[in-house]
């Protein structure tokens, strides 16, 4: 029992409570790592593209060349979306949250889909492929139509990362694009599962009823919204425009600590000594910055890094190094999230999956704080 968790038992925010089983992902600050059903997440950032590791996801095992192509294939027979959720874009209001449109038009899209009422693993198995696609298409369509934008079809020549970029940007085809698109497919490799976070355990509660799967990712697309959760790597861009300069970067991040204010994008509530994500992406965010000759977003992450981990013993997550690598393709702030979104919905599908599979309804018990017993007083008696 400590001060704050006053009771055998209880831990708040249930921090390290095992609260169930899973086969998709290894989160471990020891030797193991981090992994995804058994793949180092190395391994897999430097030589796997983000569709197979959505079919290891969702299916079980890296697939074959002929399986990966008719992965592919699927993806892009369904880069379209149902007609009244292309109405439904239509009259969203300009200043909506784009996470609000997006929770929204995940539960429309689930009364869309052509097997709505099969929960069967087959049919959620083929949802989770339509959500994989329609989810890029839907967030560019929702954003282009807010910003005054014309709206971009998808191209059939284009990867699943190529495509995302193309369809938020615009870029596509020279040397740039090319290389942001694999800096854009590792962090989409990196953001795609992680355990029992909050997003993902919101949705694996949503499926332990039998819910059907779009109503466990609206779930998912809610809980990220929450700043706690998502957001970080906006608020890590958000951060480095106001510093805006090297030079002014250790003054800023100084003053910052001195005022007891957060710095964004450091420390885990599970990776307590580093995350092996970060690593990852920094070298890419790094590469990226001198292919394109433009480090001042690098060089501005790198001295606030550098005395976090002096001043506070803190470690940058995946969100620091990442924000730097979506400021360089120009990706618009409000769409960090979403975008996390189109990553994180393999591993959402893929655990609604398991939950299915293997269900026990998720019931945990409170910790009563409330007054002892009370009699009953009759209404007119009481003062």
């Amino acid at each position: 029992m400590t001060a704050d968790a006053p009771h055998p038992g209880y831990s708040p925010g249930l921090e390290g409570v095992l609260a169930g089983e899973s086969a998709l992902c290894q989160v471990d600050e020891g030797s193991s790592g981090l992994r995804y059903r058994g793949y180092a997440i190395e391994d897999l950032a430097d030589h796997a593209t983000f569709e197979e590791v959505a079919v290891l996801l969702l299916v079980g095992h890296l697939p074959t060349r002929k399986e990966l192509d008719d992965f592919t294939g699927r993806l892009r027979s369904n880069w379209r979306l149902p007609g009244p959720v292309d109405a439904f874009i239509g009259v969203v209001p300009p200043t909506a949250h784009p996470m609000d449109v997006l929770r929204t038009g995940v539960s429309l899209l689930g009364m869309t889909d052509p097997e709505a009422g099969d929960g069967s693993h087959d049919a959620n198995l083929r949802k989770s492929i339509r959500l994989l696609a329609q989810i890029p298409l839907f967030i560019a369509a929702a954003h282009r139509l807010a910003a005054g934008k014309p709206q971009v079809q998808p191209r059939p020549d284009l990867g699943f990362a190529e495509q995302v970029l193309y369809l938020l940007t615009g870029k596509h085809g020279d040397p740039a694009a090319k290389a942001m698109a694999r800096v854009l497919d590792v962090s989409l490799i990196l953001y795609a599962e992680h355990e029992f976070n909050a997003s993902t355990f919101a949705a694996r509660v949503t499926a332990s009823t039998l819910s059907d799967l779009h109503a466990a990712v609206t779930t998912a697309v809610g809980t990220l919204k929450g700043p706690l959760h998502g957001g970080a790597n906006e608020a890590v861009a958000a951060m480095l425009r106001e510093i805006d300069r090297p030079d002014r970067a250790e003054a800023w991040v100084r003053e910052a600590l001195a005022h007891k204010r957060r710095i964004m994008g450091f420390g885990h509530r599970v990776l307590k000594k580093g995350d092996p994500r970060s690593g990852i992406i920094q070298r890419r965010a790094e590469e990226l910055s001198r292919l394109v000759g433009d480090t001042r977003w690098y060089d501005i992450a790198h001295t606030i890094d550098r005395i976090m981990q002096q001043e506070k013993g803190l470690y940058p997550n995946l969100d620091f190094y990442t924000a730097v690598a979506y400021l360089l393709m120009e990706i618009p702030r409000d769409l960090y999230t979403p975008v996390f979104v189109c990553s994180r919905i393999a591993g959402w599908c893929a655990h609604v999956i398991e939950q299915h599979d293997h269900n026990r309804l998720i019931r945990p018990r409170a910790l009563y704080t409330g007054p002892p017993p009370q009699p009953y007083v009759p209404l007119d008696r009481r003062s």
